[in-house]
């Protein structure tokens, strides 16, 4: 059995809050090398015999260190390629680290240790090939660490009418009817549906044909083609109040099944019949060629089901055939960088941010809610821009009387990290404002859009925003906010709006839901309140980024851009970082099992960020 202990100071651990969020977990396999590890044998001892131990570090309170594995055995080799492949699970608003220890396999004594690194997964993912080198200490050699998307892909492409659905309209008027298809989630006991599709609507017509929607599987039914998943059809309505028009249970196999045999999905409300759904058309591509051959193999026994039971095809506790979450990693893997730009509320309804407790009001001692929500969020995303420049944008002050609904924060368009984007923030209150009003984020929105695809197009279209709007208050105009983010909605862009305080927030609420289904444009925004998070920057990362991973896959698989083939590494290309962080971690190293003694915690405070 082997102990070591390394050196490192705690800060006094954030307050928790239980929250139960919906997230994107990805699937991650880890591999690692090392180069000219320092031989430990002893003299005369012959070659160390290196083996890689790698445990995911606690970084939130209330959480516990977790062995993942080790590596095998490589015999006399101080530069080994380990074989061994670890799997992890990963959420875009999750800090993971992974501390990587190496030891000399010693029969019948102590393991020697030959040193240690510990690894940021997200730095990782959005370096170059995705792959991080760090330095071990004392000459220790140089450890390797390489991270991709676990196998497993696909999308689903459906399109479908309507027929003699049942008209809620009216007696003067045809429903204008859009469907949505909904994922089955588990949790806290129960099932829930998850909105995540919304067609288009077709004005005026109960035998509607809608345009082709492409999903991808991972968000669908995490890759289990027998998975429950539900379509809902509403009579549109400008108000956002739309009337259910019926839904049906089904399974992406029972929707191919019902396209290859032309049955007919029955449409029900409250029990009675409203219509029938004609499945014309439901593909399945992308997919592992395993998962291809057992999809044939599905199809052919669902080809004996009739009419009748073809609505409600699933085999719940089946098999995932692809359980990959989402496309997200394969665009990081192919080069795709993740911009940010940040856009600040200065209207005054904020307060006089010389007075304490309002919400603009600059303590050294301690931050204000608009700093954390900037620390938290963007050092997240930070990790997925090369760059790390960000413009930062300000809206609803006066200057020489005009009010000004997009202006630059700080002396340059850009600003180098969450500290820049900080002392941007902080150079504002210097400028000569008025903090005035009404609160308009149109403009803002339009800015972040056309540079969105300015930037896609100078990046070959690899290339994805995210806009992160903090405000105190709801917009003066909610439609108007809402037909602007339709306008922009066919820009690689998504919208983040944090609300600080305690205002009215329901029409930010509204825009959270909406996503345009006259036209059929994609959901491209997330609304969070911050005050229900301000005690737990894991839960507000978690909550602001959870939908990340699916608009940019979603947006680049609607514009039929497909990821870029994974940039190629090699050891010489990879830059060495030196290793700084020593994590206090002990390890019980037995033929069985592997556990930690003691340490493994790193706690991190994403409002701390800098």
């Amino acid at each position: 059995r082997h102990q070591g202990r390394t050196k490192q100071k705690h800060q006094n651990p954030p307050a928790t809050i239980n929250i139960q969020s919906y997230t994107n977990i990805m699937k991650v396999e880890i591999s690692l090398h090392a180069v000219r590890l320092r031989n430990v044998a002893g003299s005369f001892k012959g070659t160390s015999d290196p083996f890689a131990v790698v445990t995911k570090i606690a970084t939130e309170v209330g959480t516990k260190p977790e062995v993942l594995g080790k590596t095998e055995v490589i015999k006399n080799d101080l530069s080994p390629n380990w074989a061994h492949v670890f799997k992890i699970d990963y959420e875009l608003g999750s800090t993971t680290k992974l501390a990587v220890s190496i030891f000399d396999e010693v029969r019948k004594s102590e393991n020697i240790a030959m040193g240690s690194a510990v690894f940021d997964l997200a730095e990782v993912l959005g370096s170059r090939g995705n792959t991080q080198a760090k330095r071990l200490p004392k000459g220790g050699g140089t450890l390797f660490l390489y991270a991709r998307k676990s196998k497993g892909s696909g999308v689903l492409r459906l399109r479908m009418a309507g027929k003699q659905l049942k008209n809620v309209e009216g007696l003067f008027s045809k429903s204008d009817p859009f469907f949505e298809i909904n994922r089955r989630l588990d949790a806290a006991g129960h099932q829930t549906w998850d909105n995540v599709y919304r067609s288009e609507f077709v004005k005026n017509n109960l035998n509607p044909e809608w345009k082709e929607a492409v999903v991808d599987l991972s968000i669908l039914c995490e890759g289990d083609l027998d998975k429950a998943i539900n379509i809902s059809v509403y009579d549109h309505e400008s108000k956002g109040d739309h009337t259910p028009m019926g839904d049906f249970e089904t399974s992406v196999n029972g929707l191919k099944a019902a396209a290859d045999h032309g049955q007919p999905m029955i449409l029900k409300r409250k029990g009675k019949e409203t219509g029938e759904i004609l499945i014309t058309k439901a593909s399945v591509s992308g997919l592992e060629d395993a998962s291809v051959a057992e999809l044939s193999n599905k199809l052919q026994a669902a080809s004996t089901t009739t009419a009748s039971s073809a609505s409600t095809i699933f085999r719940p506790g089946t098999t995932a055939v692809n359980d990959s979450n989402n496309l997200f990693l394969e665009y990081i893997e192919g080069g795709c960088e993740i911009n940010v730009a940040v856009a600040i509320d200065f209207t005054g309804s904020n307060g006089d941010p010389r007075k304490p407790d309002t919400l603009h009001y600059l303590n050294s001692a301690q931050r204000n809610d608009y700093e954390k929500a900037i620390s938290a969020i963007v050092s997240i995303l930070s990790k997925y821009d090369t760059d790390k420049q960000f413009p930062v944008w300000g809206f609803g002050a006066k200057y020489d009387g005009i009010i000004q609904h997009c202006f630059e924060c700080g002396d340059s368009d850009k600003h180098y990290g969450v500290k820049g984007v900080l002392d941007a923030y902080h150079s504002v209150f210097r400028s000569g404002l008025v903090m005035s009003g009404p609160t308009v984020f149109e403009e803002v929105i339009r800015v972040a859009g056309s540079q969105a695809k300015e930037a896609a197009k100078a990046k070959g279209g690899q290339c994805y925003t995210v806009l992160l709007i903090l405000t105190d208050g709801a917009v003066s105009d909610v439609q108007a906010t809402a037909k602007c983010l339709e306008e922009v909605s066919d820009a690689p862009l998504s919208v983040i709006i944090v609300g600080v305080g305690n205002a009215d927030f329901s029409g930010m609420k509204f825009l959270d839901n909406f996503s345009g289904p006259g036209s059929g444009k994609r959901d491209i925004v997330q609304f969070v309140e911050f005050s229900r998070f301000k005690n737990n920057s894991h839960a507000l990362t978690n909550e602001t980024l959870n939908e990340i991973p699916a608009q940019l896959s979603g947006y680049f698989q609607k514009m039929n851009i497909q990821p870029n083939p994974p940039i190629g590494r090699s050891d010489s290309s990879v830059a060495v970082e030196e290793e700084e962080e020593e994590i206090d971690l002990s390890l019980g190293i037995e033929e069985e099992e592997i556990v930690v003694l003691g340490g493994g915690d790193d706690f991190v405070d994403g409002f701390l960020a800098s």
